[in-house]
């Protein structure tokens, strides 16, 4: 299995000066998720998705000895897309904004991968981001719940030619640690009280 980080996208909605992978917890956040894979050994290799729209990111990544797949950066899908099909292995992707994100809980992720299922992204339920104070504007209805996207994915590469009509699985995990995306200004705040 790889590990595919995207680490291309613009951040507007966090209005920041800078790049927003790259705003510290301790480390840039995009270190803390490329540490996190990792440190799990889950990976044969990790590949981050780059874009023009994030130059500074890609150095920092490359200064790491990150592998770099670099995209027009058009959007998220489009890039994803670009990535995916040059690609035919199990893989796990990942939003590079999730600041809380360790070794054990992309384990326990992974662990879950069904290679017959094409695509299964990772849910929380709303009620579970509403204890934690997060907010979130995009919800989708999945066991009778509410639930939002982690920005986690388990996808078996190989049987994909475009993301149009995909058979898309759930998996609702309610931990912390994948519920935190760094979307908002407050998003940060409240990731400095953690």
């Amino acid at each position: 299995m790889i590990a595919l980080v995207m680490a291309g996208g613009k951040g507007t909605r966090m209005n920041l000066g800078n790049e927003k992978l790259l705003l510290k917890y301790k480390k840039p956040v995009i270190l803390h998720v490329i540490d996190s894979l990792k440190n799990s050994n889950c990976f044969s290799k990790i590949l981050a998705i780059t874009s023009p729209n994030s130059p500074k990111t890609k150095k920092l990544l490359q200064e790491n000895n990150i592998e770099i797949f670099d995209t027009p950066g058009i959007g998220y899908v489009e890039d994803l897309n670009l990535a995916l099909q040059n690609i035919d292995e199990q893989v796990l992707i990942t939003s590079g904004d999730i600041p809380l994100l360790d070794k054990e809980i992309i384990q326990k992720i992974t662990s879950q991968h069904d290679v017959q299922k094409v695509w299964t992204s990772i849910l929380t339920t709303k009620n579970f981001l509403t204890t934690l104070d997060i907010q979130s504007n995009y919800f989708i209805y999945f066991n009778n719940q509410e639930c939002c996207f982690t920005g986690i994915s388990l996808v078996n590469s190989e049987k994909i030619s475009s993301l149009d009509n995909l058979d898309e699985n759930y998996i609702i995990i309610n931990d912390k640690r994948i519920a935190l995306n760094l979307n908002t200004k407050q998003d940060y705040d409240l990731l400095s009280t953690t």
